[in-house]
């Protein structure tokens, strides 16, 4: 028994390990990029323009691009005029009242103050006040300064050069990540329909807790397209890319709500499964055969394509729905209502409107 913590222990540490490594796969290029970006910027101020100790110039065009895709360009402009305000505020303070303790107090106050007067973004006033910093520290000769102005405007040149070289990986994102989305739902709908036959409980209670824990798929669908529309806005290399990640994007919604509606159509079969109420096996084929229809769409997202060729299944699927047997059982009769909320959330995602999806539903029978 002493042994079975351990083994959990063990099995959970090395999920995390997998999942630890992922990540940083999925940021490995940017961190090239970022250290790439660096050492260009400090060749360019210290060999090419004989700065000496150009740090800011790599600091500056790794806080512009970051391991993030997400609002480059802004970050460059913000870098610039953080840059810009707290040297200005710090160089012409020290030259009035010198260097020392109260005065870089008042030089950070000031140079943040300034920042958000202007602007108000956290970044620009987080470099405001260390530009104030870096100024009435390392560099209190009145002129000197400048110098270090001109290296944050060489790493942002740097980093918005850096910016538009990116690779083809985020772009597959959304669309990979849309496709996992897609094959969990015919996942959980093959389950379900398994339980309906056999009711087993605890099987159901398994498959119900599975459901449960896939709120962080539509968060790294979300996720997936934000940096891919990030990308094409970065970089012109990239921005042909734009229709079809814009189309990706818009599939966000409805494959939300297709796993949402099949969540509860998870928790009602369990609920029925532990009441043993008995489940026409009309339904089950059903389920089994949205969940083929929801494989097709998988397959067609992986390919980046739109779900337009899993439409007709769909479309079967949904006219099977209304010719089912009714019982008297409520909770059989919901499971029967979320099925068909399954169907018309995918037919949206094949690029149905809402309304459209919802009108293919015939009505069920008295």
């Amino acid at each position: 028994m002493e042994g079975i913590p351990v083994d959990r222990i063990w099995s959970k540490s090395r999920l995390s390990l997998r999942a630890r490594l992922a990540r940083w796969r999925s940021k490995r290029f940017q961190i090239a990029q970022c250290a790439v970006a660096a050492g260009v910027a400090w060749f360019v101020a210290a060999d090419v323009l004989g700065h000496e100790h150009p740090f800011f110039a790599p600091v500056a065009a790794v806080l512009c691009l970051g391991t993030s895709y997400a609002q480059r360009l802004r970050r460059v402009a913000e870098v610039a005029v953080g840059v810009a305000v707290g040297i200005l505020i710090a160089d012409l303070m020290v030259l009035q009242i010198g260097a020392g303790a109260w005065q870089l107090a008042l030089v950070v106050v000031l140079a943040m103050s300034t920042a958000v007067i202007v602007d108000g973004g956290p970044l620009i006033v987080m470099q405001a006040g260390v530009q104030g910093i870096f100024v009435a520290t390392l560099v209190p000769e009145p002129g000197t300064a400048f110098v270090r102005w001109t290296d944050a405007l060489i790493g942002g040149a740097v980093a918005l050069l850096a910016a538009t070289l990116v690779p083809s990986a985020p772009l597959r994102r959304p669309r990979e990540q849309a496709a996992v989305v897609a094959r969990k739902v015919a996942g959980l709908l093959r389950a379900a329909a398994e339980v309906m036959v056999d009711g087993d409980s605890d099987r159901a209670f398994d498959v119900l807790a599975d459901a449960r824990a896939t709120d962080y798929l539509i968060r790294e669908l979300q996720d997936a397209a934000d940096e891919g529309m990030s990308v094409v806005a970065s970089s012109p290399f990239r921005s042909r890319h734009r229709p079809g990640l814009r189309q990706m994007s818009e599939l966000v919604e409805p494959l939300d709500k297709a796993l949402r509606s099949t969540r509860v159509l998870v928790r009602r079969t369990a609920v029925a499964a532990y009441h043993r109420r008995e489940v026409p096996p009309a339904y089950s084929a059903l389920c089994r055969e949205i969940a083929s229809a929801a494989d097709l769409v998988a397959a067609e997202l992986a390919q980046n394509r739109m779900a337009e060729a899993a439409r007709p299944a769909l479309l079967a699927a949904a006219a099977g729905s209304g010719r089912l047997e009714r019982t008297t059982e409520l909770s059989v009769e919901t499971m029967l209502a979320q099925m068909r909320s399954v169907v018309a959330d995918l037919l949206e995602v094949t690029g149905m409107e809402a309304l459209a999806a919802t009108d293919a539903l015939p009505p069920v029978r008295d």
